[in-house]
């Protein structure tokens, strides 16, 4: 059984950094063979389909890219030093990310959208889990004095990930992580003007 497991657990990793950098649609089951050394039925062993495959390699791309976040946050005890940190895993994401091809949620949130409703929806729990994430530190950063009162944590939120994600995308679109370094220097400012009390 434990060899099962490991076989399994090697399917999904190996899966991970194919479908994070050719997409679901551009990841032929031929392709999953090649990174994975197996057979179709070798894999059909472990997965009833394709699509059971790409939903178990995306929330494996999003536990390791979320331990990165929480291991940075680990030990910080102001809000606007949490939410730094989150920005130094992003400026790391782009010459180590978590799983090559860059930041999961992202490029499966763009490739999913109606054409594969299921990602999508995993895509948005991922999303909704990490907005949330975001939104508690700054509930707790406005309720210990170190945010601005009048602060709206769901706002602060999705400036904080549309910004970074967007610069993000622009940075892998013209391999040049001057966009990346832009918005986190702007956001940094964002954090200390804007938001802490």
């Amino acid at each position: 059984m434990q060899k099962a497991a490991e076989t399994r657990a090697k399917i999904i990793q190996q899966a991970a950094g194919l479908f994070n950098q050719q997409g679901y649609a551009g990841s032929s089951m031929s392709d999953i063979m090649r990174v994975t050394g197996l057979q179709k039925g070798g894999i059909y062993n472990h997965f009833n389909s394709k699509e059971e495959l790409a939903l178990a390699a995306f929330d494996f791309a999003i536990q390791l890219s979320s331990q990165q976040f929480l291991e940075a946050i680990r030990g910080k005890r102001h809000a606007i030093e949490k939410l730094q940190a989150m920005l130094q895993v992003y400026r790391q994401f782009v010459d180590n990310p978590p799983i090559p091809g860059g930041c999961p949620l992202l490029n499966t949130a763009v490739e999913s959208d109606d054409a594969h409703p299921a990602l999508r929806d995993r895509a948005q729990q991922a999303m909704t889990s990490w907005r949330r994430l975001i939104i508690r530190i700054i509930a707790k950063g406005i309720a210990k004095g170190e945010i601005h009162a009048n602060a709206d944590p769901e706002a602060a939120a999705t400036i904080l990930i549309a910004t970074i994600e967007g610069a993000l995308m622009m940075s892998k679109l013209y391999g040049n992580e001057v966009h990346l370094e832009r918005a986190i220097e702007h956001l940094h400012h964002y954090l200390v003007r804007e938001l802490r009390a």
